[in-house]
């Protein structure tokens, strides 16, 4: 059983930058791929990032590629989403998830554990 915890979200501009947390419960944090998720205002939960349990693999999603960067932190059971150039489209409420020895999947129904989510709101 793994608990998450999401957070650093918040109101912005386009261009600045946020920095997402996840903080998970559970001794086995290593053994889980991570992945980030958003929803947008009458829009599908959407792929963003995922990082291999390894930490050796990280997919993006094409709309945050080079802008958006995932990492992990083992020791501190902490999955990161640094958030570079915002746009308005980038609008949503954003959450982690874990994947027991996950692939890194893009598909939201191959994750296990779910956290309640942050807002981010970007600005024009």
């Amino acid at each position: 059983q793994v608990q998450l915890v999401e957070s650093g979200g918040g109101l912005v501009q386009a261009g600045d930058s946020l920095r997402l947390s996840c903080a998970a419960s559970g001794r086995t944090f290593s053994s889980y791929t991570m992945g980030w998720f958003r929803q947008g205002p009458g829009k599908e939960r959407e792929f963003v990032a995922a990082i291999h349990w390894s930490g050796g693999i990280t997919p993006y999603a094409d709309s945050v590629k080079g802008r958006f960067t995932i990492s992990r932190d083992n020791a501190k059971n902490t999955v990161y989403l640094q958030m570079n150039s915002l746009k308005p489209e980038d609008t949503a409420v954003y959450y982690c998830a874990a994947d027991l020895y996950g692939v890194g999947n893009q598909n939201r129904y191959d994750y296990d554990y779910w956290g309640q989510g942050t807002q981010v709101t970007v600005s024009s």
